[in-house]
């Protein structure tokens, strides 16, 4: 039923300058505008691309609206995850039959580029999915957008959405699990409970639903433990359930992390220990490991290969959502080796935060 994600939007507070970050910080070109010049009275968006990735983000132009409502109780998040299909309204009634909330009815829009047919559905907290048909478009993105002039900073190298991860509260995980296996039919493609991914100081358990193909939506819980989670963290902060990070694929992590570093963009730090284990736990693994270790690239592999992976801070100024950059060698887990590293990285930005 669905051909990947077609886009992901976020609503923000500056679409402008949102746009401008991603733009000049992560090498993504601004392809499209939306806005009262196209007649789009009520928001602005940009479209930004790289590879098959896709964004946009999107500002309210009044304070009654519900995409500044949305930016009040959440600060910048996603409010969509779109999928490509080839009849969204076949798409919608289906999930609906299945028991998905609706959220906006089929919708066809025209202009002299053709037509594109629309529909959502309600998930965890605010997020929407989105069916979206544009196999008789061939314009920029949608009808009410035009393409840009903007200028377009060199390309960091990233390919595609590798996986886009959740985050609900305690006890809703299953919940979710069954809604994507009924409505969607996904399959689970790997689980891993608190007894696998936890600190000292707090636990969180996940499970990976996918529909075998390039849709992949890992599903996080918090766990009971000694301090609060970065899933209760982040549930605090955003007010409800939603998009914890964006994992983008790259074929080279090692240029991509040296360029987004010179733009500026900052990720969590990887304590030295962390190599002196790495270098003996994944002896034979062919990755130059003195650039790793400069750059904070986690390293990890599996029966299939080798993965190399690093996490940005924060996209805003709540402890919410952030990036993954992932490198796969033939590796199809998510870092299990790294959960660790990672999951004290993050403890450590909480604790600076006070939120530990």
């Amino acid at each position: 039923m669905l051909h990947g994600i077609d886009h992901i939007e976020l609503w923000v507070g500056n679409a402008r300058q949102a746009a401008a970050f991603l733009s000049y910080g992560f090498g993504f070109a601004v392809t499209a505008y939306g806005g009262p010049e196209t007649g789009i009275k009520d928001r602005a968006s940009y479209v930004l691309v790289q590879g098959d990735v896709r964004f946009v983000v999107t500002a309210a132009l009044h304070a009654g609206s519900e995409i500044a409502a949305h930016v009040r109780r959440h600060g910048d998040g996603v409010r969509s995850i779109a999928f490509a299909v080839d009849d969204a309204e076949r798409a919608f009634r289906t999930v609906v039959a299945r028991g998905a909330c609706p959220s906006q009815t089929p919708v066809t829009e025209h202009d002299a580029d053709g037509a594109v047919a629309q529909a959502s559905i309600r998930v965890y907290g605010d997020t929407l999915h989105t069916f979206v048909d544009r196999r008789d478009y061939t314009g920029v993105f949608l009808p009410g957008y035009v393409t840009t002039r903007a200028d377009r900073y060199s390309s960091i190298g990233f390919e595609r959405f590798d996986h886009v991860v959740a985050n609900v509260g305690q006890g809703a995980l299953d919940h979710w699990v069954r809604y994507y296996e009924r409505v969607f039919g996904f399959d689970r493609l790997t689980h891993f409970d608190a007894d696998s991914i936890h600190t000292e100081y707090s636990a969180l358990a996940s499970t990976v639903m996918w529909d075998h193909g390039g849709v992949v939506l890992p599903i996080n819980e918090p766990a009971p433990g000694r301090r609060k989670s970065q899933i209760d963290e982040y549930l605090e902060y955003y007010g409800a359930p939603g998009i914890q990070h964006i994992a983008l694929r790259t074929r080279d992590i090692v240029s991509c992390v040296r360029a987004l570093r010179e733009r500026g963009i900052r990720f969590l730090d990887v304590p030295s220990e962390y190599y002196d284990d790495a270098r003996g736990r994944l002896a034979g693994v062919d990755v130059a490991w003195d650039e790793i270790e400069e750059l904070n690239v986690l390293v990890d592999r599996d029966n299939d290969g080798h993965l190399l992976q690093i996490f940005t801070e924060t996209f805003g100024d709540r402890p919410t959502l952030f990036f993954e950059i992932i490198e796969r060698r033939g590796a199809v887990g998510f870092g299990e080796g790294n959960f660790r590293a990672l999951f004290e990285a993050i403890e450590r930005a909480q604790a600076r935060r006070g939120n530990l």
